[in-house]
């Protein structure tokens, strides 16, 4: 295996994105840890020969300390994810998406680890006017939230050297179907409310949203553990298939769902907009996405008709607020 990279430490592993891609990654003969609260159910992953799961906070320095040492990467995805979830108790959001931030890394290249690759956010940049949102511009976070990615990211950068490659992905907003699914972006939110309600609010409607299929986020994650180091040291890839406004993710939806949603539009102070262009990773590392947001739509459609995702109106372990709210995280 390419960088001789065969024990992977996953922060976060059993949550949306890391449902998908632990999975993979065993599949292509990787070693897996995962560390994870796993409050989200542990029934996620599915027992494997080569998966470790800990059952652990990322806040725990001795737990890291302990379970670290024989992994050459480190892909970290624990967080308290999106703008809301971190409102909702901004101390425990600080705690866990920035002080606990440095440590990680620091412990990651104290033993041993080659490669630590970081889940920011597209939200870095704030709002843009610029068609193409790339790299190189200036960031200008909103809210605390991207604030703190921006900050990780700096500090991920201060410890890049000859044998501890760093990367920094800014991810546009993850859509799809997992088995630790999260209904609370905008994609998958207006799916559900299609399918279950046969209609969906659009709140403004002209605010941009760029988004990602789940699938293409794991296969790019899989990509950065076997690229060229010199090719992703030190680097921030956007990552991004399509950029839509809200009302016309709404009329995508209704075409795969049915004709029979109905589109009601209310007014919002909500001036979030976001767009990303995903120029840099495609030529330099060649990475394109192969899933759209229809194929999103539709998985997520054919989950519902499955009985894959129970009461997914009401469930809190579909709704990250909520779950946060029900167990007192702190």
């Amino acid at each position: 295996m390419e960088n001789n990279i065969k024990n992977v430490y996953i922060t976060g592993g059993a949550g949306y994105i890391g449902a998908i891609l632990v999975p993979k990654l065993l599949d292509e003969d990787y070693h897996v840890t995962v560390i994870d609260l796993m409050i989200y159910g542990k029934d996620v992953l599915q027992p494997h020969p080569n998966l470790k799961i800990i059952e652990g906070d990322i806040r725990d320095q001795d737990l890291l300390k302990s379970s670290m040492p024989g992994h050459q990467a480190v892909i970290h995805l624990a967080c308290i994810s999106n703008d809301p979830s971190f409102e909702l108790n901004p101390k425990l959001g600080k705690s866990i998406n920035l002080d606990a931030f440095r440590p990680l890394v620091e412990i990651s290249r104290d033993n041993g680890v080659m490669r630590l690759i970081y889940a920011s956010t597209g939200a870095v940049y704030g709002v843009k006017n610029e068609p193409q949102v790339h790299e190189d511009m200036q960031l200008e976070p909103l809210t605390d939230y991207a604030r703190f990615k921006a900050d990780c990211e700096n500090i991920l950068f201060e410890y890049q050297s000859k044998n501890f490659t760093t990367v920094a992905i800014r991810s546009a907003t993850v859509c799809g179907y997992s088995p630790r699914q999260r209904l609370d972006v905008v994609v998958n939110i207006l799916t559900n409310l299609a399918y279950h309600k046969r209609e969906i609010t659009v709140f403004g409607g002209e605010q941009l949203r760029p988004n990602i299929h789940i699938d293409d986020v794991s296969r790019l994650y899989s990509m950065l553990l076997k690229a060229p180091k010199e090719k992703i040291a030190g680097e921030v890839f956007n990552i991004c298939n399509e950029n839509h406004t809200v009302k016309d993710l709404a009329n995508i939806i209704k075409t795969i769902i049915g004709d029979d949603v109905n589109l009601v539009t209310s007014p919002t102070d909500d001036i979030r907009s976001y767009h990303l262009s995903s120029k840099k990773i495609e030529t330099n590392l060649g990475f394109k996405c192969e899933k759209t947001i229809d194929d999103a739509v539709s998985d997520l459609r054919d989950a519902f008709r499955q009985d894959k995702l129970p009461d997914s109106l009401n469930s809190d372990l579909y709704f990250n607020v909520k779950r946060m709210q029900n167990i007192s995280l702190v």
